[in-house]
């Protein structure tokens, strides 16, 4: 089968299985006179497109996609993702929502054959890359691109959604689908604060990697990343890559296989908060492991070397070279990277900045046991079972209600859900429910007046 065909079977299959197909929303005029949306969705990666979807597949219509890069480049996977594959197995499934002809493989096996699937180990990341635009294309998610959201704030009723071209769309709902910092920023350990531009890089900044060639590298952190930025280095023709890890050992088993399960994707979020916190304390403070082939990237190169109990207790310039010292002696490097993962910080984010101050979190909101206790996880946002923002202080931002965050924040509240492929085919879904379900309840007024008034016969008595 050719794309071409493929991309016909998915709109048959679409076609098919589009029941119930009523239209049931009547669009609300914003305050510039001009119909607004009803969903606007912040971010076009998979999530985005997935979400949007789902409210397609909902009969939810009237909304937008926005996202801040070219088309082609959102998410990771072409820009700062440095896997060779997605780490995922083959056969998960996400974005199709149930459909499939629209699952990867459906795609994999348009592209390159029946034979290619089944020798298939991992998804390259490209092709990933290649499959999301496939779906874009294939389900019609109206998506705009170079649009970055800058502020959200409320407007008669409605949520005011201001972007970097001082453009304002007004939406009744607002999901915010971006990814990893969607609820602060990326983290760089304060001890490497001090470094100069050029000698200090994060994961997610777009590195010359070419550059490094003949030159010493270290790696802050040892999660699945941190190994992925090393054997990139390694593959430039780095001289010496060092990889530092903080703890005493590294995190080889991935608590993300177990969880894996319907009884866990689906119902995580239903449990009450102890629980909640127990099993996401858990599995966070467990970090995300790496597989065999992202080791074997770096352990093959003999300059490549790995460092565990060594948290960096100092960093200095000493010459030309930084020096970072550690409980295992002093590494000396031209670049650093830090692959330390995100930090909850609201108010660096602006599409938060209106109500950053109100946002409850889940040390607000829940006191674990002591052993239990982790300040990092009590930053977290509190979110409902539609992953919309809670007030801190009720009443003073009632509006962030229908602001949803669906991406790695909503982890403590609803286990992996936003950002997470093995439980999109759950979460989305979840998501969607919560969407339409608000927007259901606020219209019970015009749909009980509209029922009332319904009076078209189904049978003609002769």
């Amino acid at each position: 089968m050719s794309l071409d065909a493929l991309h016909a079977r998915v709109r048959d299959e679409i076609a098919r299985t589009a029941h119930p197909r009523a239209p049931w929303l009547t669009p609300r005029t914003g305050p510039d006179g001009r119909p607004a949306h009803d969903v606007i969705v912040v971010g076009a990666g998979q999530s985005g497109l997935a979400v949007a979807f789902g409210l397609m597949r909902s009969q939810v219509t009237n909304i937008l996609v926005l996202d801040r890069a070219p088309r082609g480049l959102e998410g990771p996977w072409l820009t700062y993702a440095r896997m060779r594959t997605l780490r995922s197995p083959k056969d998960f499934t996400g974005p199709d929502l149930g459909l499939p002809a629209l699952t990867y493989q459906s795609w994999h096996e348009a592209r390159y054959g029946l034979a290619s699937w089944d020798a298939l180990d991992l998804i390259p990341r490209e092709d990933w890359a290649a499959y999301l635009a496939f779906v874009r294309e294939a389900t019609g998610v109206p998506v705009e691109n170079g649009v970055a959201v800058t502020g959200i704030g409320p407007a008669d009723g409605l949520l005011a959604v201001t972007d970097s071209n001082d453009a304002v769309r007004y939406a009744r709902k607002v999901v915010l689908a971006t990814g990893q910092e969607g609820a602060g920023t990326w983290a760089l350990p304060e001890v490497l604060a001090g470094l100069p531009a050029g000698r200090i890089a994060r994961t997610d900044d777009p590195v010359d990697f070419a550059t490094l060639e003949g030159r010493r590298v270290a790696v802050i952190g040892a999660g699945a990343s941190a190994f992925d930025n090393a054997a990139t280095a390694l593959e430039a023709g780095a001289a010496e890559v060092t990889l530092l890890c903080r703890r005493a050992e590294a995190q080889v088993v991935q608590p993300y296989r177990w969880l894996t399960f319907a009884g866990f994707l689906r119902h995580l979020g239903d449990l009450d908060d102890a629980w909640r916190w127990r099993f996401m304390s858990a599995v966070m403070g467990l970090r995300e492991g790496f597989p065999q082939a992202t080791w074997d990237r770096c352990a093959r190169h003999p300059n490549f070397r790995f460092l565990p109990g060594a948290p960096v207790t100092a960093a200095r310039m000493q010459g030309d070279a930084v020096r970072l010292d550690t409980p295992k002696g002093t590494v000396a490097a031209d670049l650093v990277i830090a692959a330390t993962g995100i930090t909850v910080d609201y108010a660096a984010r602006p599409e938060l900045l209106a109500f950053a101050h109100n946002i409850a979190t889940w040390g607000d909101r829940y006191a674990p046991p002591p052993e239990e206790r982790d300040a990092r996880l009590a930053a977290y946002p509190y979110l409902g079972d539609d992953y919309a923002f809670a007030e801190r202080e009720p009443g003073l931002t009632p509006w962030i209600r229908d602001i949803h965050l669906f991406g790695i924040a909503a982890t403590v509240s609803h286990g992996p859900s936003g950002s997470s492929i093995n439980a999109m085919t759950t979460a989305v879904p979840r998501l969607v429910s919560g969407l339409t379900r608000g927007l259901f309840t606020a219209d019970l007024d015009r749909l009980w007046a509209e029922f009332q008034a319904y009076d078209v016969p189904q049978a003609v008595l002769r």
